[in-house]
């Protein structure tokens, strides 16, 4: 009768043979990847389009410039009178 140790050691090697067989395997796809440039192609919903995932199509808008205030009296005075 096998121990605990024996068939855990045996699981594990055969989970191991299993997953090289199957990395080795692949899918099965021949020749180089490429991203298709025919016409058809570009109605085709893209990866992140598809999984829900893609942010609205807005123009992106630069934020407003906000340009600083003046100086008031007080603080134009207390920066003559710090001045040598």
């Amino acid at each position: 009768m096998l121990k605990a140790t024996q068939i855990l050691v045996r699981s594990i090697a055969l989970a191991a043979c299993a997953a090289s067989i199957a990395s080795l395997s692949a899918c099965g796809q021949k020749g180089p990847l490429f991203l298709p440039t025919d016409p058809a192609a570009q109605g085709r919903a893209t990866l992140p389009e598809a999984l829900g995932i893609s942010s609205p199509k807005t123009p992106v808008t630069a934020a407003p410039v906000v340009k600083p205030s003046p100086l008031t009296d007080s603080e134009n005075s207390a920066e003559t009178d710090a001045k040598p």
